[in-house]
């Protein structure tokens, strides 16, 4: 039986999900819309090449060439500065703003920033009512949570708060900070919320096939799905969840390799091209098992013409 998808995006990994991935993905997949890496807002109103570092396609409507429409994501913990800097996104043509409230890192929640708010709803309220003041009620405005830091305990205080600033859509991911990225992920807790809150949410955490996609919707009780370190895995995964699409062989994914390091050739971004393929083939390898041994083929090399050479015989 299909799932009852209705809406899948791609989230926002720090460091994987840059210009050249989220170009490669849309190109696959019929994403609604995707969300950037972070902007960390601190104490200052960044300036343009700030966002378009970023997010280079808000050069081009905001979009990926495959026409999916991208948001802005913020990341930060002073109101006045997160709404400041929500307005340029948004004047810049960002498709909405979205606000990170869910990032593990232990260098960004020392600073009081991501997973470490959910400890305090009041705060949170405070950052999104701001940013709802500034940017006005047409634009579309979200928030990334998890479940809470240590615990769910405060989940229904932080939803409630996210609601109150009116607050147009939320994903959540089904784990606590505590938690990290272990299995499993707790998906009834977001049936909880959604039973009692009217927001549209997102559910994520732990969906690597069309089988978890099923557990996770009828679990959640929501329609609707973010997808991240699945979606690197299976490149064409938010297809396979829409439309039951076949999951990519590994000659069509090796082929996607070769296009990928293309890709990064020709981009100004080929300095990094060597550790960004080979943090790919980390997660490709959860259900390629040919992926680990390109991966051992290429872990000690740098030179491109020397990785090239390994994915053309290994494809």
């Amino acid at each position: 039986m299909k799932p009852q998808v209705e809406k899948i995006i791609l989230a926002p990994m720090e460091g994987v999900a840059d210009e050249l991935m989220r170009h490669l993905l849309t190109s696959l997949n019929s994403y609604d819309f995707c969300v950037t890496e972070f902007v960390r807002v601190v104490d200052a109103l960044f300036p343009e090449s700030v966002f378009r570092k970023i997010c280079p396609e808000l050069d081009h409507g905001c979009r990926t060439k495959s026409g999916t429409p991208l948001r802005m994501q913020l990341l930060g913990q002073e109101p006045d500065w997160m709404a400041e800097n929500a307005n340029r996104a948004l004047s810049m043509g960002s498709h909405g703003i979205d606000v990170n409230f869910g990032c593990p890192a232990k260098t960004v929640n020392k600073s009081r920033g991501g997973a470490v708010l959910l400890n305090e709803p009041e705060k949170i309220y405070q950052i999104m009512a701001k940013i709802r003041s500034a940017i006005g009620a047409e634009a579309t405005l979200s928030a990334k949570i998890r479940l809470g830091f240590t615990d769910a305990s405060k989940l229904d205080e932080i939803v409630s708060a996210i609601q109150s600033a009116n607050v147009n859509q939320l994903t959540i991911h089904a784990r606590t900070k505590q938690d990290g990225y272990r299995p499993p992920a707790y998906w009834h807790f977001i049936a909880q919320v959604r039973k009692k809150y009217n927001i549209e949410i997102f559910a994520n955490g732990e969906v690597w096939s069309r089988d978890d996609a099923k557990n996770c919707i009828t679990e959640s009780q929501t329609p609707n799905l973010m997808l991240g370190r699945g979606a690197l895995a299976l490149p064409n995964l938010a297809n396979v969840i829409k439309f039951d699409e076949a999951p990519m062989s590994w000659s069509e994914v090796s082929g996607l390799l070769i296009h990928y390091s293309s890709l990064e050739l020709q981009g100004d971004k080929s300095f990094y091209f060597s550790s960004r393929l080979k943090q790919w083939l980390r997660y490709l390898k959860l259900q390629y098992p040919q992926a680990d041994s390109l991966f051992n083929a290429i872990k000690t090399l740098k030179n491109k013409d020397e990785i090239l050479r390994q994915i053309d015989m290994l494809a």
